[in-house]
Protein backbone atom coordinates (compact mmCIF):
# COMPACT_ATOMS: atom_id res chain seq x y z
CA UNK A 1 0.00 0.00 0.00
CA UNK A 2 1.08 3.59 -0.79
CA UNK A 3 1.60 5.74 2.06
CA UNK A 4 1.80 9.67 2.68
CA UNK A 5 2.81 10.66 5.82
CA UNK A 6 4.94 14.11 7.02
CA UNK A 7 8.85 14.06 7.75
CA UNK A 8 9.82 16.05 10.92
CA UNK A 9 10.26 19.35 9.07
CA UNK A 10 6.25 19.30 8.45
CA UNK A 11 6.97 17.92 4.17
CA UNK A 12 5.09 14.84 2.80
CA UNK A 13 7.20 12.17 1.87
CA UNK A 14 5.24 8.95 0.65
CA UNK A 15 6.32 5.42 -0.13
CA UNK A 16 5.18 2.02 -1.06
CA UNK A 17 6.19 -1.30 0.14
CA UNK A 18 7.73 -3.64 -2.38
CA UNK A 19 7.03 -7.48 -2.22
CA UNK A 20 10.74 -7.78 -1.70
CA UNK A 21 10.40 -6.14 1.80
CA UNK A 22 11.84 -2.90 0.20
CA UNK A 23 10.32 0.24 1.12
CA UNK A 24 10.64 2.66 -1.96
CA UNK A 25 10.13 6.61 -1.47
CA UNK A 26 8.48 8.00 -4.40
CA UNK A 27 9.71 11.34 -4.05
CA UNK A 28 13.45 10.85 -3.18
CA UNK A 29 13.68 7.26 -4.36
CA UNK A 30 16.97 5.26 -3.34
CA UNK A 31 18.65 2.95 -5.70
CA UNK A 32 19.53 0.82 -3.05
CA UNK A 33 15.75 0.07 -2.12
CA UNK A 34 15.32 -0.79 -6.48
CA UNK A 35 15.19 -4.43 -7.09
CA UNK A 36 14.72 -5.82 -10.56
CA UNK A 37 12.37 -8.49 -8.84
CA UNK A 38 9.76 -5.76 -8.05
CA UNK A 39 10.40 -3.88 -11.31
CA UNK A 40 9.78 -7.52 -13.44
CA UNK A 41 6.47 -8.15 -10.57
CA UNK A 42 5.33 -4.53 -10.80
CA UNK A 43 5.63 -4.24 -14.97
CA UNK A 44 4.33 -7.33 -15.48
CA UNK A 45 1.17 -6.00 -14.57
CA UNK A 46 0.70 -2.55 -15.77
CA UNK A 47 -1.17 -3.27 -18.88
CA UNK A 48 -0.34 -0.97 -21.39
CA UNK A 49 -3.27 1.50 -23.31
CA UNK A 50 -5.02 1.21 -19.85
CA UNK A 51 -6.26 -2.30 -20.69
CA UNK A 52 -8.17 -1.21 -23.73
CA UNK A 53 -6.13 -3.97 -25.94
CA UNK A 54 -7.43 -7.32 -27.85
CA UNK A 55 -7.19 -10.72 -26.26
CA UNK A 56 -7.22 -12.96 -23.08
CA UNK A 57 -4.82 -11.22 -21.17
CA UNK A 58 -3.50 -7.42 -21.09
CA UNK A 59 -0.59 -6.28 -23.25
CA UNK A 60 1.88 -5.52 -20.69
CA UNK A 61 4.51 -2.89 -20.01
CA UNK A 62 7.05 -5.65 -19.33
CA UNK A 63 6.46 -7.08 -22.84
CA UNK A 64 6.16 -3.47 -24.22
CA UNK A 65 9.94 -3.21 -22.88
CA UNK A 66 11.02 -6.31 -24.53
CA UNK A 67 9.25 -5.34 -27.96
CA UNK A 68 11.22 -1.71 -27.43
CA UNK A 69 14.30 -3.10 -26.37
CA UNK A 70 14.31 -5.44 -29.84
CA UNK A 71 13.40 -2.50 -32.15
CA UNK A 72 16.38 -0.56 -30.46
CA UNK A 73 18.58 -3.31 -31.95
CA UNK A 74 17.25 -3.04 -35.43
CA UNK A 75 17.45 -0.15 -35.80
CA UNK A 76 21.27 -0.02 -33.90
CA UNK A 77 22.60 -3.68 -33.94
CA UNK A 78 25.94 -2.47 -32.48
CA UNK A 79 24.27 -1.22 -29.20
CA UNK A 80 26.25 -2.20 -26.67
CA UNK A 81 24.91 -3.84 -23.25
CA UNK A 82 24.66 -0.87 -21.25
CA UNK A 83 22.78 0.75 -23.85
CA UNK A 84 20.27 -2.15 -24.59
CA UNK A 85 19.67 -2.62 -20.71
CA UNK A 86 18.88 1.37 -20.52
CA UNK A 87 16.58 1.26 -23.15
CA UNK A 88 14.79 -2.18 -21.60
CA UNK A 89 14.30 -0.15 -18.39
CA UNK A 90 13.14 3.19 -20.12
CA UNK A 91 9.35 2.42 -18.92
CA UNK A 92 10.58 1.10 -15.77
CA UNK A 93 9.13 3.54 -13.54
CA UNK A 94 5.81 2.68 -14.28
CA UNK A 95 6.22 -0.41 -12.18
CA UNK A 96 5.19 2.26 -8.86
CA UNK A 97 3.38 4.97 -10.81
CA UNK A 98 1.43 2.83 -13.68
CA UNK A 99 1.51 3.60 -17.32
CA UNK A 100 -0.10 6.47 -17.98
CA UNK A 101 -1.41 7.34 -22.01
CA UNK A 102 -0.05 10.11 -23.80
CA UNK A 103 -3.29 12.52 -23.45
CA UNK A 104 -3.38 12.49 -19.98
CA UNK A 105 0.34 12.67 -19.29
CA UNK A 106 -0.07 15.95 -21.01
CA UNK A 107 -3.04 17.28 -18.65
CA UNK A 108 -0.88 16.00 -15.59
CA UNK A 109 1.95 18.17 -16.60
CA UNK A 110 5.45 18.48 -14.91
CA UNK A 111 4.62 17.07 -11.64
CA UNK A 112 4.25 14.08 -13.20
CA UNK A 113 7.48 13.68 -14.78
CA UNK A 114 9.18 15.10 -12.22
CA UNK A 115 8.86 12.27 -10.18
CA UNK A 116 9.42 9.95 -13.15
CA UNK A 117 12.83 11.23 -13.69
CA UNK A 118 13.72 10.66 -10.23
CA UNK A 119 12.58 7.15 -10.22
CA UNK A 120 14.48 6.90 -13.65
CA UNK A 121 17.74 7.72 -12.06
CA UNK A 122 17.29 5.70 -9.17
CA UNK A 123 16.83 2.61 -11.01
CA UNK A 124 19.53 3.61 -13.34
CA UNK A 125 22.04 3.93 -10.91
CA UNK A 126 20.96 0.68 -9.09
CA UNK A 127 22.16 -0.91 -12.04
CA UNK A 128 25.01 0.70 -12.78
CA UNK A 129 23.76 3.27 -15.84
CA UNK A 130 24.14 6.70 -16.25
CA UNK A 131 21.20 8.51 -13.91
CA UNK A 132 20.49 10.47 -17.19
CA UNK A 133 20.39 8.88 -20.35
CA UNK A 134 22.59 10.88 -23.27
CA UNK A 135 20.67 12.46 -25.88
CA UNK A 136 21.62 9.95 -28.66
CA UNK A 137 20.64 6.98 -26.85
CA UNK A 138 17.00 9.01 -25.45
CA UNK A 139 16.49 9.89 -29.11
CA UNK A 140 17.01 5.83 -30.45
CA UNK A 141 14.59 4.87 -27.87
CA UNK A 142 11.76 7.10 -28.39
CA UNK A 143 11.83 6.16 -32.06
CA UNK A 144 11.78 2.79 -31.16
CA UNK A 145 8.87 2.86 -28.65
CA UNK A 146 7.30 5.00 -31.46
CA UNK A 147 7.59 2.14 -33.93
CA UNK A 148 6.32 -0.28 -30.72
CA UNK A 149 2.97 1.66 -30.20
CA UNK A 150 2.67 2.02 -33.83
CA UNK A 151 2.28 -2.16 -33.82
CA UNK A 152 0.85 -1.93 -30.77
CA UNK A 153 -2.14 0.57 -32.01
CA UNK A 154 -2.75 -1.73 -35.21
CA UNK A 155 -2.39 -4.61 -33.83
CA UNK A 156 -4.15 -4.87 -30.29
CA UNK A 157 -5.60 -1.59 -29.45
CA UNK A 158 -8.07 -1.15 -32.41
CA UNK A 159 -6.83 1.59 -34.55
CA UNK A 160 -7.34 1.45 -37.98
CA UNK A 161 -3.41 2.20 -39.98
CA UNK A 162 -4.83 5.74 -41.51
CA UNK A 163 -5.26 6.76 -37.63
CA UNK A 164 -1.92 4.62 -36.03
CA UNK A 165 0.48 6.14 -39.08
CA UNK A 166 -1.59 9.93 -37.89
CA UNK A 167 -0.42 9.40 -34.62
CA UNK A 168 2.64 7.41 -34.88
CA UNK A 169 4.09 7.37 -38.08
CA UNK A 170 5.02 4.61 -40.13
CA UNK A 171 7.47 2.67 -39.33
CA UNK A 172 10.75 3.08 -42.14
CA UNK A 173 12.33 0.13 -42.55
CA UNK A 174 11.10 -2.25 -39.73
CA UNK A 175 8.29 -4.25 -41.00
CA UNK A 176 6.25 -7.14 -38.83
CA UNK A 177 6.25 -9.23 -42.27
CA UNK A 178 10.23 -8.62 -43.06
CA UNK A 179 13.33 -10.21 -41.79
CA UNK A 180 14.03 -6.60 -40.31
CA UNK A 181 10.85 -6.47 -38.59
CA UNK A 182 10.28 -7.59 -34.52
CA UNK A 183 10.48 -11.24 -33.72
CA UNK A 184 8.89 -10.59 -30.10
CA UNK A 185 5.29 -11.41 -30.95
CA UNK A 186 2.36 -8.97 -30.21
CA UNK A 187 0.19 -11.36 -28.54
CA UNK A 188 -0.30 -10.43 -24.56
CA UNK A 189 1.28 -13.07 -22.44
CA UNK A 190 0.01 -14.77 -19.24
CA UNK A 191 1.25 -12.35 -16.55
CA UNK A 192 3.37 -14.62 -15.34
CA UNK A 193 4.80 -15.40 -18.90
CA UNK A 194 5.52 -11.41 -19.03
CA UNK A 195 7.20 -11.60 -15.84
CA UNK A 196 9.85 -14.30 -16.77
CA UNK A 197 10.21 -12.76 -20.08
CA UNK A 198 11.75 -9.62 -18.31
CA UNK A 199 13.72 -11.05 -16.35
CA UNK A 200 14.83 -13.49 -18.35
CA UNK A 201 16.36 -10.65 -21.15
CA UNK A 202 17.32 -8.61 -17.91
CA UNK A 203 19.68 -11.61 -16.93
CA UNK A 204 20.67 -11.97 -20.61
CA UNK A 205 22.36 -8.15 -20.61
CA UNK A 206 23.09 -7.00 -17.44
CA UNK A 207 26.34 -9.23 -16.55
CA UNK A 208 28.19 -7.45 -19.74
CA UNK A 209 27.20 -4.12 -18.29
CA UNK A 210 29.53 -4.75 -14.99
Amino acid sequence: MSRASLDKSGAARAWQRMLSGRRLDLLDPSPLDVEIADIAHGLARVARWNGQTVGAHAFSVAQHSLLVEEIAGLMEPDLKPRERLAVLLHDAPEYVIGDMISPFKAVMGGAYKVVEERLAGAIHQRFGLPAVTDARLKSLTKKADTVAAYFEAVELAGFADPEARKFFGLPKGIGRQTPAGPRIGLTPLPTEDAQAAFLARFGEIEPFCR
